[in-house]
């Protein structure tokens, strides 16, 4: 008769209009071609084909509000296989100070290589540790990595009361340090 209360919070917010939010970040990316996939799912790609990924919105229900995040998906081929899970954050407090590599599946000894890689790599950590990313995941499943960066950036507030909508632009450093992080990541994993 009644919905249980997993059920309902599952559910979509109301006012939750899906591909709204990517409409924008369309136009904070509009230096790379962008095509419609299923669902609320765009995939970027950029004018030389060095660079192709998948941004779709992830909801979050809260109480009389939702927002709506956005996750960029980035596709790899692996050298190796077996399943992988990785999880990397900023390190410090206060200030940035390096990036910490936490694995959560997998061989801690046999992933040292690419952890070293993770942490030392000068590309890739000029381009995170400015970047303002709320998760950043490493998975391997078979033949593939996929990175998952959910950006602080690129993502809008929606208020039932008082009424209101708010986007959150990604900014042309935090674009330019995405898009960096995105090609250096694609340089680590492709040697893994």
């Amino acid at each position: 008769m009644f919905p249980s209360l997993s059920e309902y919070w599952r559910r979509q917010p109301s006012g939750y209009r899906p591909g709204a939010t990517l409409l924008k970040v369309i136009q904070d990316l509009q230096c790379l071609r962008a095509e419609a996939l299923e669902g609320a799912v765009m995939r970027f790609s950029s004018d030389d084909g060095g660079l192709v990924f998948d941004v779709r919105e992830v909801v979050q229900a809260q109480f009389l509000m939702h927002l709506v995040l956005t996750e960029f998906v980035l596709q790899v081929p692996s050298t190796g296989a077996g399943q992988v899970r990785i999880e990397l954050n900023h390190r410090g407090a206060v200030r940035r100070q390096g990036i910490a590599c936490k694995v959560r599946a997998g061989d801690a000894q046999a992933l040292s290589g690419l952890l070293a890689h993770l942490r030392g790599d000068p590309a890739l950590l000029a381009a995170l540790m400015p970047l303002d990313f709320k998760r950043l995941l490493i998975e391997r499943e078979g033949r593939c990595w996929t990175v998952r960066l959910e950006h602080i950036g690129a993502s809008e507030v929606v208020n039932r009361m008082p009424g209101f909508r708010r986007y959150i632009r990604l900014v042309p450093e935090q674009r330019q340090c995405l898009l960096q992080a995105l090609h250096a990541f694609k340089d680590v994993l492709g040697k893994s």
